[in-house]
């Protein structure tokens, strides 16, 4: 989660957004931002992808380990 926090922070003000601001192009509350921004483990993730989708990106589930 951590580095999911680290990108959208750094990205945000690469686009020289506040967190208010990023939170309303994004469709998402304040409080989710804040939150995000500060690593919170239990989010729900197609608000993570939400707010992802500002930069083109998504989270995406695949394998750790393909041993088969």
């Amino acid at each position: 989660m951590k580095a999911i926090s680290e990108f959208i922070k750094q990205n945000r003000k690469a686009l020289g957004l506040t967190q208010e601001e990023f939170a309303m192009r994004a469709g998402l509350g304040l409080r989710f931002v804040r939150e995000l921004e500060q690593g919170k483990k239990t989010l729900r993730l197609d608000k993570v992808n939400q707010a992802l989708a500002v930069f083109g990106a998504q989270v995406s589930v695949g394998r750790l380990n393909s041993d088969e």
